[in-house]
């Protein structure tokens, strides 16, 4: 997940220096990893990232040790199903589930067209 994000580049429409952080993260549970978490307070991104069950317990364990519950928000969670669902409905195009391109822009292509067909 860490290299995802120094690769981000998203240019700025006035011009200038592009933003590298996203505003908001939203991850499911294979996410939610203390690593993951402190890289983005770190890098002062906003995550959602849900907390499984076997965490919560030990952290409970642990009593005062075992630090504060992550914070979550059940409504910003629930457009990243919607999110998901779209990508999972271009998938239904088999260039776009299999990856056939090569190239980057070719692909970008691809997945444009199938967009537009939705």
């Amino acid at each position: 997940m860490i290299e995802v994000f120094e690769r981000i580049r998203v240019p700025r429409p006035q011009g200038g220096r592009p933003r590298t952080r996203p505003d908001h993260l939203s991850g499911d549970k294979a996410y939610s990893s203390r690593r993951n978490r402190r890289y983005l307070r770190r890098r002062q991104i906003k995550h959602t990232i849900p907390e499984p069950k076997d965490q919560r317990a030990h952290r409970k364990r642990r009593g005062s040790r075992g630090g504060r519950p992550a914070g979550f928000d059940n409504e910003i969670y629930k457009r990243r199903n919607e999110v998901e669902r779209t990508i999972n409905r271009l998938k239904t195009f088999r260039a776009v589930a299999t990856r056939y391109d090569k190239r980057a822009y070719v692909f970008h292509g691809t997945v444009t067209v199938a967009s537009i067909s939705l």
